[in-house]
């Protein structure tokens, strides 16, 4: 007699991972992109710094920003929770970004 086979993750749990992997990544990249722009227009309308240094450290800002927006989309709950916290973050970057108009 054959064992029964084990009956693996279901559907809904591989579209939850699916679902965090384009989160991390698609979603990690918007929070960079947007926190690091707004970041710069901070630096250099506060005039705290000449815009190219305010550039240089808000992109080596971005390195930490993506990776803990790809870490909190696996440490949330769930999946729609990642995307909602993402958007949470985004929009503020986003309204500020809108708000300067470059």
């Amino acid at each position: 007699m054959s064992r029964p086979a084990k009956a693996g993750p279901g559907a809904a749990w591989r579209w939850s991972v699916a679902s965090r992997v384009l989160a991390a990544g698609l979603g990690g990249y918007a929070v960079a992109a947007l926190a690091t722009s707004a970041l710069t227009l901070v630096l250099v309308r506060a005039a705290l710094m000449a815009r190219a240094d305010a550039v240089l450290w808000a992109s080596l800002a971005s390195f930490a920003f993506y990776a803990v927006a790809a870490l909190w989309v696996f440490a949330a709950r769930s999946a729609a929770r990642a995307w909602a916290g993402l958007a949470v973050v985004c929009a503020p970057c986003a309204a500020l970004l809108w708000f300067w108009q470059v």
